[in-house]
Order: structure tokens, then sequence, then C-alpha cells
């Protein structure tokens, strides 16, 4: 195993090593200090240097963050070195646990989507039955998942529905160098049997009432056909671009109909006007009136 580059991140105190084969699998690493490194023998090597703060480990890469005490042009070589020497040397980045549980066979793919901003990762699992957009770490109660992902420092926000993750990312980074970190850590994560999401601790919003079958039941006639509409023919095209599409509400008065644009959808201008016109075209033609109109709001 060898390091393949060394590269920086948003967070100038924190360097990437990555090497040319998967370190680990199912799970980020953070050490904080020596004491908590029993799981990593490399990690507790590391502390050993007088500037190391904070050790990560992850898909194919070892981070560390340092003190402000030295530079990082003046020690990365010469870290890149001991850690490769400590490899060679049989050094164990991590531990093998005994008796883990045995994994289920699971394949992730990453599909791109309209949103440039957004990579969908599909997986050939049931995830959730209800669909749940995270835009921060602090909304993520329900997904152990969605917790794990925003430890990447490049995720923006994540959507998971059905059978697949869109994940939103921040500008600085490109795909091409971290959708196979992604995909592999989401694979990992799913075979070995981690929650994705826990149904019971999902906070129940406005967007998820509006999906119960009680809510639809009160609607009026023309709503509830609607919403009829937007599930047999909309949905799914959207649910395959990796975005969602939920009712909001119709106005009978001005004949407007709002819906909220989830995941891939939310926030791209192509997805927003496309769909907007093409739910207004298809809602004027199947139910027969030519002033509905239609307005687009991301979740």
């Amino acid at each position: 195993m060898q390091i393949t580059s060394i590269k920086p991140t948003n967070n100038p105190s924190i360097l990437k090593f990555e090497f040319d084969e998967i370190i680990v699998r199912s799970e980020n690493f953070e050490f904080k200090n020596i004491d908590e490194t029993q799981p990593s023998p490399l990690a507790k090597q590391l502390f050993f240097l007088p500037f190391v703060k904070t050790v990560y480990i992850s898909g194919n890469f070892i981070a560390i963050e340092k003190f402000s005490i030295v530079e990082w042009e003046d020690v990365q070589s010469d870290v890149a070195e001991q850690i490769e020497d400590f490899i060679k040397n049989g050094g164990e980045i991590l531990k093998i646990e005994e008796n883990k549980p045995k994994k289920m066979p699971i394949t992730v793919y990453a599909e791109t989507t309209p949103n440039p901003a957004v990579l969908k990762f599909a997986c050939n699992k049931l995830l959730t039955k209800t669909p749940v957009e995270f835009k921060n770490i602090d909304e993520t109660a329900a997904s152990p998942l969605a917790k794990e992902l925003f430890k990447f420092p490049f995720v923006k926000e994540v959507f998971i529905d059905e059978n697949y993750v869109s994940i939103t990312k921040f500008a600085v980074t490109e795909w091409d160098e971290i959708t196979l970190e992604l995909r592999t850590f989401i694979k990992g994560f799913i075979e070995n049997g981690r929650t994705v999401i826990d149904e019971s601790a999902i906070v129940k919003t406005d967007n998820h009432q509006k999906q119960q079958e009680s809510y639809f039941e009160n609607l009026d006639v023309t709503s509830q056909q609607i919403i009829n509409i937007i599930e047999e023919y909309v949905k799914p095209a959207v649910q395959s671009d990796g975005g969602n599409i939920v009712f909001d509400s119709f106005d009978p008065t001005e004949k407007r109909v709002k819906v909220i644009l989830q995941g891939a959808c939310s926030g791209c201008p192509s997805s927003t006007f496309t769909l907007k016109n093409g739910i207004e075209n298809m809602l004027k033609d199947m139910l027969k009136d030519q002033d509905i109109k239609v307005e687009a709001i991301n979740g």
C-alpha cells in the first residue's frame, strides 16, 4: 500500500494522504488524542509527532490536522515517508475486529443528475419508505448515514429516498475527485448493516404530513386529481434524476398549484424551469383548464 497523492482540504490545517487502496469501507474514524487510538496503531504512532492534533481515517485516505507550530510544506514529505515506512514494516492502520457480522451483498452506483452540484448514488436495496432531506448535520438525528456523510468536508446537503442517496457538494471540489470515495463509503456502510434511516425518529414536517393518506382524503377533488397526476406521471421521472416532488397546495381562486422540489431538483434552475413548465402543461391538458399555473418551491 502506497501513498499516491497528498492533497490540501478546505481547512488549511488539514492535509489528506491518499492511498492506492481502500483502507476502510464501513466507517469514518476520528482520533483526537493518543488515548483514543486503540483501534489504530498507525494513528497512535502519528500522535508521537508533536504537531499532530487530530487523525482521520476514511475510505482511501488518512487526514491529519496539525497544530500551528509548523507549516505543512515543511513536514508533509516526512509524514508521508513515516506512514509508508510504518506500513511496510508490518504496522496496522486499523485493527481487524473479530466476529464481525456477515456483509450483505450490495451494489451502489453513481448517476449524474440535471443538477451539476448533485450526484445520485443508487442502491439495489430499499433504504427508506419516507423521503428525507438534510440541509446540515444538525438535522440528521434520524439518519446515521447522513450524519456520517456530513463529516466529509465537501458534502453540502443529503437527500435519501427509496433506494438512492442524492448528495449536493460544495463548488470547491469536482465530482471526479470524490465520487469513488463516496460510493465506497456508502456501499460499505450499507453492507455492514448500519442504519440508513430510523423511520421512527423522522421529524414529521408539514411536507411529510402532506404525503399521508389522511391529508389526501381531506382535500378537494381538484387537489386530489393533481396529486394523482404528479404521483403517476411526474414523480417517477423526478426520482430517476435523484430528486423528489411533493404537492404543497392548490389555490382554486388563482388556479395556482405549488409543488416542493427536493434532492437533485432543489436549487437547479434548469430542472425547476423544466418541471414547472412540464407539470403546468400536463395539468392544463389533463384537467382541461388552461388557466392553471404551477409554482415550484425548493425544499
